[in-house]
């Protein structure tokens, strides 16, 4: 780092996002991407507004805010669009929590968390899954703290059932509850129906996912009227004009055209079913999945080694260095044919051994 470095940034680790290599091509398992391309209808906008970039985006998203109510069936002043997920997570983060008010989070979950927490200066708890990588949810039920929730979690893929989150908001009135629902279009129950009857929880989520858009970088934060104002006072003394036109474009010719989205996550619920299987068979322990990757682990090969020889032979998954999850990898589930690719080479691997 440089001299000019701020010291309060002095134990600031960075999130490390996903590995890009472009020494040669990869079958991509280890981000979360969706494997299929966006539709015809979202390529079609996008190209409808390379022609307008002289000028600047509606800083409202009126257009894209309107259809995403009809969608996901709340009012206008409910939502506010962001900058991927990533950017809901920050400015929920920045807007409700301090030094009086901490954040509690489980130990195992995205790694952003205590990144925005080191970032902002806010005191954080990490508190510990359970020997099956669940969340108890008895650890967060009148915590008298504010929440930040995966649902389904990350990288684990568990998911807490309505109920349990319902009595996690319902515990814990006077603190913020965040929900992250990157994942809940391949097997969760989202938590967008309390939000009329709860007014402190925000759920956020993302496009990158279910939609096809990750390299579009749009998401979402669902809340109270109150507190989604609270929220663009932050966006708008941050950067108003966050959405670009052509994500915007993108964002709203998607949601119009969800049936074709929610089919394709219907494929990657068979295709993850398919792999989860082929991989029990092979001796891994498979964590029940109701995201679009799989956490796993074998008794056979060690994580790490898993990753590497993967890697060696074309084929990209996520290894985690941490020490309760070192022995597992994340696996992205793809087409068909990709995880048919994985499958065959776990196999040669394992042969190897």
């Amino acid at each position: 780092m440089s001299r000019f470095f701020s010291n309060k940034f002095n134990s600031l680790e960075a999130y490390t996002p996903g590995e890009q290599p472009q020494d040669k091509s990869y079958i991509k398992l280890n981000t979360n991407e969706s494997p299929f391309p966006p539709s015809p209808a979202v390529i079609e906008a996008v190209s409808g507004e390379v022609g307008r970039l002289q000028l600047y985006s509606d800083p409202e998203c009126k257009l894209l805010v309107n259809k995403f109510a009809e969608v996901y069936g709340i009012k206008p002043e409910q939502v506010v669009m962001t900058n991927g997920s990533d950017e809901a997570l920050y400015f929920s983060f920045l807007a409700f929590s301090d030094a009086e008010r901490p954040i509690v989070f489980p130990d195992i979950t995205y790694g952003f968390y205590p990144v925005f927490a080191k970032l902002i200066g806010i005191p954080f708890e990490e508190i510990p899954l359970s020997d099956d990588l669940s969340v108890r949810v008895e650890d967060y039920v009148g915590i008298g703290k504010n929440i930040v929730l995966a649902n389904p979690n990350a990288p684990t893929g568990k998911c807490l059932s309505l109920a349990d989150i319902e009595r996690i908001v319902a515990s814990n009135p006077d603190n913020v509850v965040i929900i992250d629902e990157a994942y809940v279009d391949f097997g969760g129950e989202s938590a967008v129906s309390l939000i009329e009857k709860y007014n402190n929880l925000i759920v956020t989520g993302t496009f990158s996912k279910s939609r096809s858009l990750a390299g579009a970088r749009l998401g979402f934060a669902i809340s109270n009227k109150e507190i989604v104002k609270d929220l663009n006072t932050v966006r708008f003394s941050t950067n108003p004009y966050n959405i670009n036109r052509m994500t915007m474009a993108a964002g709203y010719a998607a949601l119009s055209e969800n049936s074709y989205y929610m089919d394709n996550c219907r494929t990657i619920i068979e295709n993850r079913e398919y792999t989860a299987e082929a991989l029990r068979r092979l001796g891994f322990e498979v964590v029940p999945s109701s995201a679009n990757f799989l956490f796993v682990k074998s008794r056979e090969v060690s994580g790490e080694r898993l990753y590497r020889d993967l890697k060696a032979m074309g084929i990209l998954v996520r290894h985690f260095s941490g020490e309760r999850i070192r022995e597992y990898n994340r696996i992205t589930v793809g087409t068909r044919e990709q995880m048919d690719a994985l499958i065959y080479a776990v196999k040669l691997i394992l042969k190897r051994i």
